[in-house]
């Protein structure tokens, strides 16, 4: 074999084996949400490639103004190479975003053949690994405390319940309900959550919807003028 035909074919090689690699790898997620007080944080990170790439996102206020004025969040990404990012965006979520919201939901519907089963079928192939949920709280009056607390527990492990149809709980969830007997009202909870997809599986999905989308007339310029609002 000449040495012009056998290094492009070792080229060839080490990128197919590089797919391989990244293919047969995990995306990470770990969510956690705390509120304590009137204190709020949202955090979401994701890890994909063994570790090469990290993306952070932060939501380090949820400011409640009133009805009409909705809530304002301010969100802050960052990210690591080759996935680079440092940001700060405040928006507002109020009537009219949640109205856009929506319709955006009914335009990536209509511009999707079988958008739901799609979704299904990519969410039983989550994993998650570690789901905690823990409340503290007070209603300012012992046996409404104790009362709530009960509903408290049905709601939490309804929630679950529902959840566990969608997605893989590979262990078994730690739900926490803990009354606080004072005579003024207080509530703090901290959920966390962490869980994996394959990579090979996400790229399996996205030629999935892509071929989904492809099918509808108009599907892909409908998905493109989506993608370009959230920008």
């Amino acid at each position: 074999m000449t040495l012009w035909l056998a290094i492009p074919l070792s080229l060839l090689l080490l990128v197919i084996l590089l797919c391989l690699l990244v293919l047969a790898s995990s995306i990470h997620f770990h969510f956690r949400l705390c509120r304590l007080g009137k204190d709020d944080r949202i955090e979401f990170d994701i890890k994909a490639v063994y570790g090469l790439v990290k993306i952070h996102y932060e939501l380090p206020a949820l400011v409640f103004d009133s009805l009409e004025q909705g809530i304002k969040v301010k969100l802050e990404k960052s990210g690591i190479a080759p996935v680079k990012m440092d940001s700060d965006k405040e928006e507002k979520i109020d009537r009219e975003s949640v109205a856009e919201w929506l319709k955006n939901i009914r335009t990536a519907l209509k511009a999707t053949r079988g958008l739901k089963k799609w979704l299904v079928g990519t969410l039983s192939h989550v994993r998650i690994t570690k789901l905690d949920w823990s409340t503290d709280f007070s209603l300012g009056d012992a046996a409404d405390t104790a009362t709530a607390a009960g509903a408290l527990w049905g709601m939490k492990w309804t929630m679950i319940g529902w959840v566990s149809r969608f997605v893989r709980l590979q262990r078994n969830p730690r739900m926490f309900v803990a009354p606080v007997f004072r005579d003024e009202p207080c509530f703090s909870t901290e959920a966390v959550c962490t869980g994996k997809l394959s990579a090979g599986y996400a790229f399996y999905a996205g030629l999935l919807l892509l071929r989904r989308v492809s099918k509808v007339e108009g599907g892909l310029g409908r998905w493109k003028k989506l993608l370009s609002r959230g920008q």
